[in-house]
């Protein structure tokens, strides 16, 4: 009778052991990285967000058990979905032929955008000629303009001071007529009070007159773009527009970096996190930022950058973004199905405003 006793208790501890194991194997490793608003970790291994609550009513009504294992980034996650060492990730991933052909994609269940930030202008067109005419650079462009008149100058007088001693006096005087000469005959002015008579002098004057005539073409282009480059930031509308700016800057390994590969747009400076890209943009640190509209309009409004960091009204890219598994997941259709049902229910509205997401 003992030994039976000790045999049923042996037969009830596997069981036990073995239902563990089985419950063990049916709990879902959910991948998951901080990605607001879609995913936002609130300390203590508490987590929230769109794509949190959607996965959670997902999984309540389908009967899945699952844990949430936190990564840095969305690459360590494909990492661990390509070697099957976690089940899904619940971030919002864009569809494209790669990841469709190497994992399980369900159905979109968001569409992401481009958007373009710039530093926001709250100054007068007035004060932006003012600051930009007694900028140094301005400075700089005058005084080697100056340079360059009174070497011309300083030449003709130079060779014409013999041969025409009433137009090019001698000494710090004629000095003096040589710049003037040199000036008058750069903007094109033609008094014809001074000209040189001796033939090196004319061949000094045919130079310095092809070369006024390139300086000037540069020096305009040069001041229009110093002082037009705010408003140039204003007027952005589409990619070619934003061919045109200098400081163009996105988020490392990001939709926005890719998207300017791919246009062939040199990128100025790359950051780690949306976070400090935006902090550069408030600084005025670059011209324009390139990154998930969502993402830029939650990051504005959460660090109160609405006044010194402007969304432009228009976006770049769309994609469509989805859950991702491992290919061919035992549980792709039934997470699949749960979240088409779940889209579809007249809460995933409220839920996305909530969260003020752009869904499909």
């Amino acid at each position: 009778m003992r030994h039976k006793f000790i045999y049923i208790v042996i037969l009830l501890l596997f069981a036990l052991n073995k239902a563990q194991a089985n419950t063990q194997s049916d709990t879902l490793t959910v991948g998951i990285y901080q990605n607001p608003p879609f995913v936002i970790t609130t300390g203590e291994g508490k987590f929230e967000g769109l794509s949190i609550e959607l996965w959670e009513n997902i999984a309540n009504s389908s009967n899945l058990n699952f844990k949430y294992e936190l990564h840095s980034d969305f690459i360590s996650i494909l990492k661990r979905l390509e070697y099957n060492e976690i089940d899904l990730t619940i971030n919002p991933m864009d569809v494209n032929d790669l990841r469709v052909g190497k994992f399980e994609m369900t159905q979109p269940f968001s569409i992401s955008s481009i958007g373009v930030a710039i530093p926001y202008l709250n100054r007068s067109t007035f004060s932006v000629f003012v600051s930009n005419i007694f900028s140094l650079e301005f400075l700089e462009i005058i005084l080697m303009l100056i340079l360059i008149i009174f070497v011309f100058g300083f030449f003709l007088w130079l060779v014409e001071r013999k041969h025409n001693k009433f137009q090019f006096r001698p000494g710090v005087l004629g000095l003096f007529d040589g710049l003037w000469w040199s000036a008058v005959t750069m903007t094109t002015v033609g008094y014809g009070d001074k000209a040189p008579k001796s033939n090196l002098g004319k061949a000094i004057a045919i130079i310095w007159m092809f070369t006024a005539v390139i300086i000037i073409s540069s020096f305009t282009a040069g001041i229009a773009s110093t002082l037009t480059i705010s408003g140039l930031q204003t007027d952005i509308k589409n990619i070619e527009d934003i061919r045109l700016v200098e400081g163009i800057s996105t988020v490392g390994a990001s939709s926005g970096e890719y998207y300017l590969m791919e246009e062939n747009i040199p990128v100025t400076q790359t950051y780690a996190s949306p976070i400090l890209a935006l902090r550069a943009i408030a600084k005025k640190e670059n011209d324009v930022l390139l990154y998930d509209k969502t993402v830029l309009q939650y990051y504005i409004n959460r660090l109160s950058l609405d006044e010194k960091v402007k969304l432009l009204p228009f976006t770049l890219k769309e994609n469509y973004q989805s859950f991702m598994l491992p290919k061919n997941h035992t549980h792709f259709d039934k997470i699949n199905v749960g979240l088409m049902k779940e889209i579809q229910k007249e809460n995933w509205i409220d839920l996305q405003r909530k969260y003020d997401v752009k869904g499909k």
